[in-house]
């Protein structure tokens, strides 16, 4: 009570706020909320002519990249064929595929024992993301085998010992801002504390000595890392302690030396051999991020995924000489990208995305150099080859800084105005991409022009663009969400009909919808805000408490940055709303808890204002089941139609 009063009473002292106050809650997940809250907000059906295109759309599958066994003969995946994501095999390139678990809750794929005896799973209930771990066998399937799991207890995976028969995981059980290292035996299926510490810990490699290399995050971006040795169960720091900056590691062929990917020394992530005091360049300088790299277990190369502008390309070179080597050449797509390699160095999956068609899987054969597709992606009764491709454009910000956008946009809307979507990315350290989307698809063929700007605080455009929006420098660059509707309302009127512009995003930019249609209200006619915070005070007040400090690196402090929280919270200008609202919030959703959606709906109803909020009671962090994401789309089209056609 006296935070919500506290919280109040300086918005009240801030000359921008609207003079509401905030409602306030406490908690997350479905089971703070009334239940008559849940029914009141609960989804109501969609036209059946409507509900039969989306389904169709719906229908347009590829598989997850998948994961082969260590000897390379059958693949494991994630697929959507049955409206939840459930894990499937196949014994051969485009063999049929066999189901291997199902029911309503989604399954993920963690990994393959190196035995290849057992499928390492998880699975959380209705999108609260606090997964239970399993063990399945890879053979035959049948039951799941509990390895860990509890309630309110977030569990992941992190790696498993040379010949597969121990397992370790992270669980936040000991308290939850207390990650626990465990080792799980399968045999025995015991555990045993390996380590424990604040914060975000995990496992970077397992060394052939059995000690260990670990990692912590001192913040959103900050990565630092630490030697621990098994025996004496004593860490030596190895690079980042007492800095801020993006690290990411291996261990080399060579003792004592690290291969490190950083922007500590450049804007871009580059590449280094790292020898406990100097950095050695591995990779040329160049205008473009290094989003991951990938190193083989015998060391005969590392693979490179750049980020060019916002289009994946790959790269190879010898994992001990650091020169460029051979690599399987592919047809022209949108984005080329690697997988998972075998244990055994021999098998790598590869994956392409385009615009027109779904992901297609490969498996490279690096002793025979023999590439073969893997898994068939389907599109049944829908032609996707005219599907509207994506360009890469620009906006001028307000102080001149050129802000990229992906733009989808229709033959038609080439001669007439056209009604635009401006959809921004969640993170905020996110990035919108270009790619397959028969979500988009179905708002540009109804005449929409869909927008995707990438503007600061964005990834992929340096240390400089990424860090431009962190804490009170927010400020400063939040405008861009504004700039992109003066840009598009001013550049692409045709015969003076300016186009309306609606807003819309989830998580973050379910943030940047409630920011866009209160502070920049001027500049939008419509907006739809999925699971985005209202108020950056309660959403911090209230997040899952293992995230919390990894988010106010990103946001600001709530003990000494208050005052900035609250002039960056839509909820304080209520009072500056002129068009209609649409919020759809998962009720599970850890991170950005349901509160924020409810106490903004609230608040807007007793204004009288045009707005509706859809609850899913079985969703957290986003709408994942399908016929969940059928009314979420169905709903969202039906508001822009009505509001900006």
């Amino acid at each position: 009570m006296y935070t919500n009063l506290i919280s109040i009473l300086i918005c009240l002292l801030i000359s921008s706020c609207s003079k509401s106050t905030i409602g306030g809650y406490s908690g997350h997940g479905v089971e703070a909320i009334d239940s008559v809250v849940l029914k009141k907000y609960s989804p109501k059906a969609i036209p059946k002519e409507l509900k039969t295109e989306i389904e169709a759309q719906n229908e347009i599958r590829t598989t997850g990249l998948g994961q082969l066994t260590p000897d390379g003969k059958q693949m494991f995946f994630s697929w959507t064929v049955t409206g939840v994501r459930q894990i499937w095999k196949i014994t051969g390139p485009k063999s049929f595929p066999i189901q291997m678990t199902g029911g309503e809750n989604a399954t993920s794929l963690e990994d393959i024992s190196n035995d290849g005896k057992y499928l390492i799973l998880s699975r959380d209930q209705g999108g609260d993301e606090y997964p239970t771990l399993f063990l399945q066998n890879a053979k035959s399937g049948g039951e799941l085998i509990k390895i860990f799991g509890k309630t309110k207890v977030k569990v992941s995976y992190l790696d498993q010992n040379e010949d597969g028969s121990k397992i370790y995981f992270r669980a936040n059980d000991i308290s939850p801002t207390t990650w626990g290292i465990y080792e799980y035996d399968i045999k025995t299926k015991r555990k045993e504390l390996v380590y424990k510490g604040e914060g975000y810990w995990w496992i970077v490699e397992i060394l052939n000595d059995g000690n260990m290399i670990l990692g912590h995050a001192l913040g959103n971006i900050g990565r630092e890392y630490f030697l621990f040795d098994r025996k004496t169960s004593t860490s030596k720091p190895i690079l980042g302690q007492g800095e801020s900056e993006y690290y990411s590691i291996r261990k080399s062929s060579e003792d004592g030396k690290y291969i490190v990917l950083t922007n500590k020394f450049d804007n871009f992530n580059r590449l280094y051999l790292y020898d406990g005091k100097k950095f050695e360049p591995i990779t040329e300088k160049v205008e473009m991020n290094i989003k991951s790299f990938s190193v083989s277990k015998d060391y005969s190369r590392i693979l490179l995924r750049y980020n060019d502008k916002g289009y994946f390309k790959i790269k190879a070179l010898d994992g001990k000489t650091f020169k460029p080597i051979s690599y399987p050449k592919f047809g022209k797509a949108t984005h080329t990208f690697f997988g998972s390699t075998t244990n055994d160095s021999k098998y790598t999956i590869f994956g392409q995305v385009f615009y027109n068609k779904p992901r297609v899987s490969y498996v490279y054969n690096w002793s025979t150099g023999k590439l073969n597709e893997w898994t068939i992606p389907s599109s049944p009764e829908i032609d996707t080859s005219g599907y509207t491709p994506w360009s890469l454009e620009y906006y001028p910000a307000e102080d001149g800084t050129s802000i990229p956008m992906f733009v989808k946009r229709p033959k038609e809307c080439e001669e007439k105005t056209c009604p635009v979507i401006i959809s921004f990315h969640g993170g905020p350290e996110s990035q919108s991409l270009p790619g397959f989307s028969p979500y988009a698809e179905l708002f540009t063929k109804r005449g929409f022009i869909y927008v995707m700007p990438n503007v600061r605080g964005s990834r992929g455009y340096g240390k400089q663009w990424l860090n431009a929006d962190n804490g009170r420098k927010r400020l400063s660059v939040i405008t861009d969400i504004r700039d992109s509707s003066i840009f598009i309302k001013k550049a692409w009127a045709k015969n003076g009909v300016v186009p309306k512009v609606g807003i819309t995003g989830g998580s973050y930019g379910g943030y940047s919808t409630l920011y866009g249609m209160t502070v920049f209200s001027d500049h939008f006619d419509a907006g739809v805000a999925r699971v985005g915070m209202s108020s950056l005070v309660t959403f911090l007040e209230n997040t899952a408490d293992y995230r919390r400090y990894l988010r106010e690196t990103e946001y600001g402090y709530l003990e000494k940055d208050r005052e900035v929280l609250e002039k960056l919270s839509p909820i304080n200008y209520l009072d500056r709303v002129k068009a209609p609202l649409l919020i759809i919030q998962g009720a599970n959703d850890p991170r950005v808890p349901a509160g924020e959606a409810i106490q903004f709906q609230q608040a807007l109803e007793k204004k009288g204002i045009e707005s509706s909020l859809i609850l899913f009671a079985d969703e957290g962090h986003g709408v994942r089941k399908r016929s969940n994401k059928t009314l979420s789309t169905g709903h969202s089209l039906n508001f822009f139609m009505k509001w900006l056609k």
